[in-house]
């Protein structure tokens, strides 16, 4: 009892309580005890008090728990690494080892685009001057072109029936038709245009029979060289050197180049906004009709994206018009997003569950790309051309997998509509960079100077123009000022902020501090020791 004050009942505890808490409010209920209506109304007074409190306190809480985030924007200026920029020549090859293959296509192009059009295209226009690309070293693997592969006729193109829209005007659909494994299931694939309707056939076809290639093939050192597409390549001044790109074919988009891939040479650093101190290009901009059905667009592709990142050319970029002078100005912004609580996103890709197929750094059309492949190959037993394969499997092909079209183009309809779960597999990155551009053209080389522009080319690059057309094309990419938006996501209700919150609130309807919710523990165990001191004196009186 020298170390611990003990009460006579729990109304001398109580009134002790209330006499001397800081919990404002409380010694009323002592001194108008003689006065039982004030007595209840401050009772009442107390518990809705309390009331009140904990249900802001519960309304804290679930908004703690959401996780909601507040954006903060901020600026910097400061030197910074010129971006990567790939370009492509819009030109794809004609593989000598399917070049057979390649020529009836064209024949099957020219028959349906005959029999929905009545057109008559000879074959010379499809494959003129073409020059197939040989591969080397590929002796074992023998004449594909001779292999057993054959061009199925069972993807004819058709004209549907008419249609009638809601001004009463009649159209018709192009598509051609897929069926399942068992025949049992069948839809077309049609579009309202006919022309794409043409090149979707086409590329449907073509994948079939570029499936016939290796997996791993190396065309580097059989096709053009870089100064056979780039004329002229300087950056501040300065003119680019060979290991400042790298080179890559695409089946599509035909031979490109990514200049400063890595991000990591200093020779790379923006010190200087403007058009002189940015990346100028003279490209070759004409096609040389390899495969014209599969590419209709002449020009040169560009795609200004990040350091070690995989340029989605389907997804991204945009053409450069032959005979014109472009200019691009980049601003950049920086997104960092929380993670964790606040939302899906991963710092490098390593906690996803998607295993990548590319070997560049983590972007969601890379996740997105890969976890469809997965599925593919899973659902149709075979991988989607235009993709990388997994290990083991192989590219499709309907000698092998007739029914690869049906399973593709229903995956990829339940992909584009949010019904497969690679969008919840794959979440954006933390910290991403964006690049946002403007462009302005004009006409290039003007009429007076396209004369001594295409000398000066023809005795340093060797070029020669074999037509009147235009076939050059100048581009220059350059940052418009070194400032760059930040944008970071941060917390809305931190546990500071929590804290503080809830302060305020004990103090708003309290007017206390933390001291008086100690008092209020300490009330609670001086209860808890009185009940048992009570019940102990009990038990030995009845024992007694």
């Amino acid at each position: 009892e020298g170390l611990i004050e003990f009460y006579d009942s729990f109304k001398d505890m109580f009134e002790f309580f209330c006499k001397n808490t800081t919990i404002h409010g409380t010694i009323r209920l002592v001194c108008s005890d003689s006065n039982k209506m004030k007595t209840a109304f401050w009772t009442l007074l107390l518990l809705a008090s309390f009331g009140m409190l904990y249900w802001q306190f519960a309304l804290m809480f679930s908004q703690y728990w959401a996780y909601p985030v507040v954006l903060t924007m901020s600026m910097h200026s400061e030197p910074k690494m010129f971006p990567a920029i790939t370009i492509c020549n819009l030109d794809p090859y004609r593989f000598e080892l399917v070049s057979e293959h390649l020529v009836r296509l064209d024949q099957m192009a020219e028959e349906s685009i005959a029999f929905l059009y009545g057109i008559n295209t000879s074959v010379s226009l499809f494959h003129m001057n073409e020059k197939n690309v040989q591969v080397k070293d590929l002796s074992s693997i023998g004449n594909l072109s001779r292999s057993n592969f054959k061009l199925s006729q069972n993807f004819s193109l058709l004209r549907m029936s008419d249609h009638s829209n809601k001004s009463g005007k009649k159209y018709s659909k192009v598509g051609f038709r897929l069926c399942n494994a068992t025949g049992g299931n069948c839809f077309y694939k049609t579009y309202s245009s006919g022309m794409d309707a043409i090149l979707e056939w086409y590329r449907f076809h073509y994948m079939n029979i570029m499936s016939q290639l290796p997996v791993i093939i190396n065309i580097s050192d059989h096709e053009e060289q870089i100064e056979d597409m780039v004329y002229s390549c300087q950056y501040d001044g300065e003119p680019c050197r060979p290991s400042d790109y790298v080179h890559f074919h695409h089946p599509v988009f035909g031979s490109c180049y990514t200049f400063n891939s890595k991000g990591t040479d200093s020779f790379w650093t923006a010190t200087k906004p403007g058009i002189p101190y940015g990346l100028s290009l003279i490209l070759r901009a004409e096609q040389k009709d390899h495969i014209p059905l599969l590419s209709t667009v002449a020009g040169v592709k560009v795609m200004i994206h990040n350091h070690n990142q995989t340029p989605f050319l389907e997804h991204e970029g945009f053409d450069i018009r032959p005979g014109i002078a472009t200019t691009i100005g980049i601003q950049q912004d920086e997104v960092n997003r929380l993670g964790g609580n606040y939302g899906k996103c991963t710092t490098n890709g390593n906690d996803v569950n998607v295993k990548l197929l590319y070997n560049n750094s983590y972007t969601l059309q890379a996740c997105l790309h890969s976890c469809f492949q997965h599925i593919m190959v899973r659902k149709c037993g075979c991988g989607y051309y235009y993709y990388p394969l997994p290990p083991g499997a192989e590219y499709c092909n309907y000698n092998k997998h007739p029914a690869w079209g049906h399973c593709f183009y229903q995956l990829y309809n339940r992909l584009r509509n949010h019904h497969l779960n690679c969008f919840d597999q794959c979440p954006k990155p933390c910290r991403e960079s964006l690049y946002k551009v403007s462009a302005g053209t004009a006409k290039w080389p003007s009429v007076k100077s396209q004369d001594w522009i295409r000398q000066a080319l023809r005795h340093q690059n060797g070029y020669n123009s074999t037509s009147n057309r235009l076939d050059i094309a100048k581009v220059t990419i350059f940052y418009q000022q070194l400032n760059y938006k930040s944008v970071n996501e941060s917390p809305l209700l931190s546990e500071n902020l929590l804290l503080s919150s809830m302060g305020s609130q004990w103090s708003l309807w309290f007017g206390s501090s933390v001291l008086s919710v100690v008092e209020m523990f300490e009330l609670l165990i001086d209860t808890l020791v009185l009940s048992l001191l009570f019940c102990y004196q009990r038990f030995r009186s009845k024992k007694t």
